[in-house]
């Protein structure tokens, strides 16, 4: 499975949101598993932010190597399943062809249909970004039950 988290600017949420997943598909067995990230108003080669980069540090993870990349066709259609920050990220990636396979994170990892967007710490203070690290750290969680629940060999 090719899971892709999109967000603005790939330098926060989605970097976050992709170390937390490697992380929870390794946990949970997921050996199929690709994830990775963009944004839809990215600046190509950009590192993670600050704030990125510290708050994934105090849980473990290196969010040193990550470079930003612009959402395009091509790597939407190498996507299976893409979750989006937002609305108008959602959006987007249905413009560049990734219709059924996009999904608001919140509502995918809900079932609700009444997600809400994932807070966007860029510009915010440490614990803006620490927020944002616990509530995508939950929601990926869900979404890999999610998939467990769907996929019950795991991938393996």
């Amino acid at each position: 499975m090719r899971l892709l988290f999109v967000c603005t600017g790939n330098t926060c949420r989605s970097p976050m949101a992709e170390a937390i997943a490697r992380r929870l598909g390794a946990e949970r067995g997921l050996t199929d598993l690709v994830v990775g990230s963009a944004g839809t108003s990215a600046w190509e080669g950009a590192p993670a932010s600050d704030g990125a980069l510290l708050v994934a540090l105090e849980h473990g993870l290196d969010l040193n190597g990550h470079r930003a990349r612009v959402l395009s066709r091509e790597i939407v259609a190498q996507a299976d399943l893409i979750l989006v920050m937002s609305a108008h990220h959602r959006d987007r990636a249905t413009v560049l062809g990734g219709d059924a396979r996009t999904h608001l994170l919140t509502d995918y990892a809900t079932r609700s249909g009444e997600g809400h967007p994932v807070l966007d710490p860029f510009g915010g203070d440490l614990d803006t970004y620490r927020e944002t690290f616990a509530e995508l750290e939950r929601i990926i969680g869900k979404v890999f039950d999610r998939i467990s629940t769907e996929r019950p060999t795991g991938g393996a």
